[in-house]
């Protein structure tokens, strides 16, 4: 029996030193240990951020814009959309997340006649959330440069874009790549 009460006794005083040492790490890093990270900036009208892990997810699509705005472009699927995409689900279910990433076309140093991603320009995305964004054909658009949102007047344009040209693909110009 009096080894049993030197083990608790030794065991409790561990637990001490151990709570001692944790409020004393957590006193000195302040409130900020506690504090809510701060909110993704978010698009303006349609309230969508920047997803996080986007850049782990599948490619959709490379694409090359024209002049004027010279650009290469990849599209990156969540796991929602590159399901419908590789079914061909139309309308894309509620979920479903693209991004595009944009660059200036660059010509390679190492291969001149290559055509390679130069400066970042933009990162644009689209979130389907039927309900939320009902007046839009269910998505909401968010386009980013340099993590923060682009002004108003642009984001004014992205659903007319969708509507006048791609209407009858649930609004995404974007095709799954063979």
């Amino acid at each position: 029996m009096r080894a049993h009460i030197g083990v608790v006794r030794h065991g409790a005083r561990r637990a001490l030193i151990a709570g001692v040492l944790l409020a004393g790490a957590l006193s000195a890093s302040g409130p900020a240990a506690f504090a809510e990270q701060p909110k993704p900036a978010a698009s303006p009208i349609y309230g969508v951020t920047i997803p996080p892990g986007y850049r782990k997810w599948e490619m959709v699509a490379p694409a090359e814009e024209a002049a004027p705005l010279d650009e290469l472009r990849v599209v990156l699927g969540n796991p929602v959309a590159m399901r419908a995409l590789e079914k061909s689900t139309l309308p894309f279910p509620d979920g479903t997340i693209l991004v595009k990433l944009a660059y200036k076309r660059k010509q390679s140093d190492e291969f001149p006649p290559a055509t390679v991603p130069g400066q970042a320009t933009t990162v644009q995305v689209m979130v389907k959330d039927s309900r939320r964004y009902a007046s839009t054909g269910g998505w909401g658009f968010g386009r980013f440069i340099n993590g923060v949102p682009a002004d108003i007047g642009q984001h004014q344009t992205c659903f007319a874009c969708h509507q006048a040209r791609v209407k009858n693909h649930d609004f995404v110009f974007t095709r799954l790549a063979p």
